[in-house]
């Protein structure tokens, strides 16, 4: 491999120790220039600032002529940005219940998980109302392979729902995700999909 006429082949002959010392110097080298520009960069507004001018309508056109360009970029850009990124927003729709195969009620409880239905069919979607009675819970459905799946808040006095849609079969464990005292790594219930 060559660069600037000068072959990089001592790479290869390097410990990680050594490379990771000639990546250092390069990120400070990096570094250090871009930090000059900066530095340049104040010298040359800093010198232009010291310059006076008795009619400053010239100057004042061309700032108003900058700022309309620059908002005419940002509708430009952004509109569409937002609407690209709105049009499929990841929440479930205002009527969701009624999109949903299953709806089962989960009480959190000082240490213990009650679930109205643990056994569902692949491919269902249950929308679980999560509650607690105590303290607050943390509600996190995991699959097989202990992956986050999904999961919500139980807080007592308040219901949140969760939708889940079940597309593998196996045995997903529902965890409580937020400390709740002394036998919370206990609070593990299981659901069924089949």
């Amino acid at each position: 491999m060559q660069y600037g006429g000068e072959s990089l082949s001592f790479l290869c002959h390097l410990t990680p120790e050594e490379i990771a010392m000639v990546e250092q110097e390069a990120v400070w080298l990096v570094t250090l220039v871009l930090m000059s520009a900066v530095l340049c960069v104040f010298i040359f507004v800093y010198a232009r600032s010291q310059i006076r001018q008795e009619d400053y309508t010239p100057l004042k056109d061309r700032a108003y002529r900058i700022r309309a360009r620059f908002f005419w970029l940002l509708v430009v850009t952004l509109i569409p940005a937002a609407l690209y990124n709105l049009i499929d927003l990841p929440y479930p729709a205002a009527n969701a219940a009624s999109q949903v195969d299953e709806v089962v009620d989960a009480r959190g409880f000082q240490w213990r998980w009650e679930i109205g239905k643990t056994e569902f069919k692949t491919g269902q979607t249950v929308l679980f109302r999560v509650s607690a009675d105590d303290v607050n819970h943390g509600f996190g459905v995991y699959d097989e392979s202990l992956r986050l799946v999904a999961q919500t808040q139980a807080m007592p006095g308040y219901t949140n729902a969760l939708r889940v849609r079940f597309d593998k079969p196996g045995t997903y464990k529902v965890l409580c995700m937020e400390y709740c005292g002394t036998a919370h790594h206990g609070m593990i219930s299981e659901l069924q999909v089949k």
